[in-house]
């Protein structure tokens, strides 16, 4: 990568590139993986520029349009003889890069212009920092020149994928075996200039792309770009739409998502697109009708250990790349987490709240009980008295939203043991419970169930107050384990119990207050953990960074409860911290104090743009507006 400036994501309609400054791609792997990537596979693995023999210099690197502009090395005395404009771009399935060569001579120029393009084809499993290999028995990669350009071909058994590589005008050789030379002469006249127009089409095993429709509701017309708040929303709008992506409704209709974000997820995530599209709920529906409609889709209806599926269970993330396509991964449909379920019945009654239309309430009843089914069942709440997860030795230690190794501790920093309890999950089926009630007595007129709901989210609340309140902290416990111990390190999960309403007023009170102490306030935002704990570091992903998405749950509880001062506190960190990240907040930040640095320490591996961090904004604005600010 081309000095110190970072390397441009190009995403749309389920597709993202990874570029260096000069619009090169190296087949880089780790934690930025560099190529163009459509469904879980790398379509594009190299693709150099070289201008009579070297690639050229960065004048400006590419950007958030995908413009840069390159030259060739000169002096002062000899500058270049021309210089090159780059426009690049992804659509779905499909990479453009639009080359023009314009001549700084009066004397006619001939330069050598290649391209040197390959693609491999990776699993993006397999590209991730943990160095898996997999084995991929019968694989096979061909090559094929054409006239326009060159097409890679990949076979495993039943899997197929393809990427296509052409170019007008078409080149004039193609050269090498791997990786391939694409070679022009390009005639300059004096100051004149050529254009070269180059299309990479990948062909995913599956058939191709579909188009996700994002149907605009009014919100643009709430932004007023005057104000820090609303340029955050602004990008974090436009974030969404470039986020959002196609997938398959319950009755196999086609519908839009929140894809959770990218390198990594740009896929279908139970916890990450309901939150999402909770936190646009009053400003863009449509996401959330489009997020029940897949996840009801892809409801558990079995029992396979290796996937963690059971029968009503909310899947947590979906895949279609090659490992999942034979089972090397568990993650086709992967259902270790314990709280989309939860959630997606939360959102399923705030839906109905928000528009009055029943219509999808009453479509969804059906997984709307059999989600309710699972929380009393598998999820534990008739075993265990709360929604409990066991570590998947295949697939997650720890299954609600911190969910790395090691997240869920004590304050000696010991990961709790299972089955665990984590405290956020049972706000969750407190506030599931009886948003489910509200549907069970108003859209499907089954008043004993409504009661019976009721019933249970009133002995929910009840044993929670006794099991988790820290008596000595006067806050809530982050988890009870596997022997019902309080697994008592202070965390920001506290937080989500005043959204979901499972606290009583005071303890409610209490706690939003504490969060805003310095141990958890950074300034910037809401910390995971609070400092000076052992297990306190503020580069871990769980135990000391601070997320904005965890910060818009909290937000919306402080403005639950009232707590205007607080949460305009809040607000005004995370909107601070946007300005400083070109209006977009990332993924995750550092945890480390305002005071001690001028700008929010960035987390080394944070993704952005992420979807419920793009929402956090309209989170935000919708918290202000609920006490007056």
């Amino acid at each position: 990568m081309s000095g110190a400036v970072p390397r441009a994501q190009l995403v749309r309609d389920a597709t993202f590139a990874h570029v260096d400054p000069d619009g090169g791609v190296t087949g880089t792997r780790g934690s930025t993986p560099d190529g163009l990537f459509v469904r879980d596979a790398r379509h594009l693995s190299h693709w150099r520029l070289t201008v009579d023999g070297s690639a050229p210099v960065v004048l400006s690197p590419v950007g958030p349009s995908g413009e840069c502009v390159l030259t060739p090395e000169g002096t002062r005395d000899a500058p270049p003889a021309y210089t090159v404009s780059r426009q690049q771009a992804v659509a779905a399935g499909e990479f453009t890069d639009v080359l023009q060569l314009v001549s700084n001579s009066p004397d006619p120029l001939v330069a050598e212009v290649v391209i040197t393009a390959d693609a491999d084809f990776a699993d993006t499993f397999e590209l991730r920092a943990d160095e898996r290999s997999y084995p991929k028995p019968g694989a096979e990669r061909t090559v094929r020149r054409t006239d326009t350009g060159v097409e890679f071909d990949y076979r495993r058994a039943d899997w197929h994928s393809r990427t296509v590589v052409s170019a007008t005008p078409a080149p004039d050789s193609v050269r090498g075996e791997g990786p391939y030379e694409l070679v022009w002469r390009v005639d300059l006249a004096p100051h004149g200039r050529a254009e070269l127009r180059l299309s990479v089409a990948a062909h995913p095993h599956g058939g191709p792309q579909r188009v996700a429709d994002r149907a605009r509701g009014g919100e643009a017309e709430l932004i007023d770009v005057s104000s820090d708040l609303g340029k955050t929303c602004a990008q974090g709008l436009a974030d969404l739409d470039l986020l959002t992506i196609s997938a398959t409704g319950v009755d196999g209709e086609p519908v839009g998502i929140p894809a959770a974000g990218v390198p990594w997820f740009l896929t279908l995530f139970g916890r990450d697109s309901l939150l999402t599209s909770y936190f646009m709920l009053p400003y863009r529906p449509t996401l959330a009708a489009g997020t029940l409609s897949a996840l009801a889709a892809a409801q558990g209806r079995e029992y396979d250990s290796f996937r963690g599926e059971q029968p009503g269970r909310i899947v947590h993330e979906t895949r279609r790349g090659e490992l999942a396509h034979f089972g090397q991964v568990p993650y086709g449909r992967y259902y270790g987490t314990v709280d989309a379920t939860p959630l997606f019945l939360v959102l399923l009654h705030a839906h109905y709240e928000t528009t009055k239309d029943a219509a999808l309430a009453a479509r969804l009843e059906p997984h709307a009980r059999s989600a309710v089914d699972w929380m009393l069942g598998d999820g534990g709440l008739r075993e265990h008295g709360y929604l409990v997860y066991e570590p998947d030795p295949n697939g997650l230690v720890n299954q609600n939203w911190k969910d790395s190794a090691g997240a869920i501790c004590f304050k000696d920093g010991t990961q709790a043991d299972g089955p665990i309890a984590v405290s956020e999950a049972q706000g969750y089926a407190y506030d599931a419970l009886r948003r489910t009630a509200r549907l069970a007595a108003d859209v499907w007129q089954d008043g004993a169930y409504a009661r019976e709901l009721d019933r249970l989210a009133d002995e929910l609340r009840t044993r929670f107050t006794r099991d988790f309140w820290l008596a000595e902290d006067e806050f809530p416990a982050l988890a009870l384990d596997g022997a019902g111990r309080q697994v008592d390190a202070l965390a920001s999960d506290a937080g989500h119990l005043l959204w979901s309403g499972i606290l009583d007023e005071d303890r409610a009170r209490r706690v939003g207050e504490r969060l805003l102490e310095p141990d958890f306030f950074s300034g910037w935002a809401i910390r995971t953990l609070a400092s000076g704990q052992r297990p306190y570091h503020p580069l871990s992903y769980h135990r000391g960074s601070a997320w904005p998405h965890d910060n818009a749950v909290i937000a919306l509880g402080l403005a639950r409860h009232g707590l205007g001062d607080e949460l305009r506190r809040l607000a005004a960190g995370l909107v601070a911290a946007a300005a400083e990240h070109g209006d977009r907040l990332p993924e995750v930040l550092g945890g480390y104090a305002r005071t001690d640095a001028a700008r929010p320490v960035p987390y080394p591996h944070s993704c952005s743009p992420q979807a419920w961090a793009a929402a956090t904004p309209w989170a935000l604005r919708t918290a202000l507006t609920t006490v007056g600010g």
